[in-house]
């Protein structure tokens, strides 16, 4: 695997966890909401190109649908500074579509959606409660708060032990010495000899 590939991976993993933190989002605004049998679809990444995730949620009248694709927007926007890039059917209310790109949001009437059916349509999608759904983000982002604390761990010594190979290696050399080197004793005494002679 080249640095390109693992680089793009990283980006697709952080950008597939905010979507999820906004997914997640959106559906405690349902909750809040009254929004009846709320569904999360975690679409088949063969149908990725679509959406990555669908909400689905229910309201017992158009009244109640509008306020919660109301406060959706509103959360979404004030929180993390997100717009849908389309919205669809806000004049009826009877199937409000909030098409954030990576993914969608459905708020049906009861019938409608009894009618349209999406989750059959979607067999390849993986269904998932909201509290499921959360279950599974808190424990990735655990895994993810682990990982990160085990390199920074790990960080300290390898780079304890570059500033000391930095620090012998900025060392200065040691001077040479400008003191002669003392002679052997053997050449002393023969040196004194031929002196005397």
């Amino acid at each position: 695997m080249c640095i390109g590939e693992l680089f793009d991976r990283m980006i697709f993993t952080q950008a597939h966890e905010q979507t999820r933190i906004l997914v997640q989002t959106a559906a405690a605004v349902c909750e809040d909401k009254k929004g009846e049998d709320t569904r999360i679809l975690e679409l088949d990444p063969i149908d990725s190109g679509l959406s990555d995730f669908f909400l689905i949620t229910s309201a017992t009248n158009d009244r109640q649908a509008i306020a919660i694709a109301d406060e959706i927007e509103h959360r979404l926007k004030k929180e993390f500074g997100v717009f849908p890039n389309s919205v669809e059917g806000r004049r009826k209310g009877d199937w409000i579509l909030l098409d954030y790109v990576d993914f969608v949001v459905h708020i049906f009437l009861a019938e409608r959606r009894a009618f349209y059916d999406i989750e059959r349509l979607r067999k390849s999608a993986r269904p998932l409660t909201p509290t499921e759904f959360d279950q599974e983000l808190k424990a990735a982002l655990a895994a993810k708060t682990r990982a990160a604390r085990g390199k920074a761990a790990a960080k300290p010594k390898s780079a304890l032990s570059e500033a000391k190979a930095k620090k012998s290696a900025t060392k200065p050399a040691a001077k040479k010495s400008t003191v002669k080197k003392a002679t052997p004793r053997k050449a002393v005494v023969k040196k004194l000899a031929s002196k005397k002679a």
